[in-house]
């Protein structure tokens, strides 16, 4: 089953599910949305990697929401965007750790043969493929980052 039937299958569900899937029908179909918006834009069916990576700018739009939020002391919004990314997450491929990326960082430093921060879109070009939809990319940055100035 494609990433969009699961979204579809799983809108259908909350909706017989009336108020205990109110949040979760609200987070699909704005997804379901996004995708469609991409698709018209795009002008063609979107695929299986591109649909994660609109997820994954779902996900990462609300993390940076929720810190924004937490700045502002609004705890209420910040749970709610919590509950939207542990929706969002679901679909998503299983997250990496902090030791998985590090391995696979050092494996990139090694490829690309980085020497200095410099050297830095060399490792995010061998490494992004390897980890896209899989780990946040803020924290891909910072650990690149500590990798080429040691």
């Amino acid at each position: 089953m494609s990433l969009k039937d699961r979204l579809t299958e799983d809108m259908k569900l909350a909706m017989k599910a009336k108020e205990a899937g109110k949040l979760r029908l609200s987070v699909i179909r704005m997804v379901r949305a996004n995708i469609k918006y991409v698709e018209i834009d795009k002008k063609r069916e979107l695929s299986e990697e591109e649909v994660l990576d609109v997820l994954a700018k779902e996900v990462k739009m609300r993390r940076d929401s929720m810190e924004e939020f937490k700045k502002g002391n609004r705890p209420d919004l910040v749970e709610n965007l919590e509950h939207e990314i542990d929706i969002l997450m679901q679909y998503l491929p299983q997250q990496l750790g902090e030791q998985e990326l590090r391995v696979l960082v050092a494996e990139a430093v090694k490829e690309s043969q980085a020497v200095s921060a410099k050297d830095m879109g060399k490792v995010m070009a061998v490494l992004m493929p390897k980890v896209k939809g899989r780990a946040d990319g803020k924290l891909v940055n910072t650990v690149v980052r500590e990798f080429l100035n040691k």
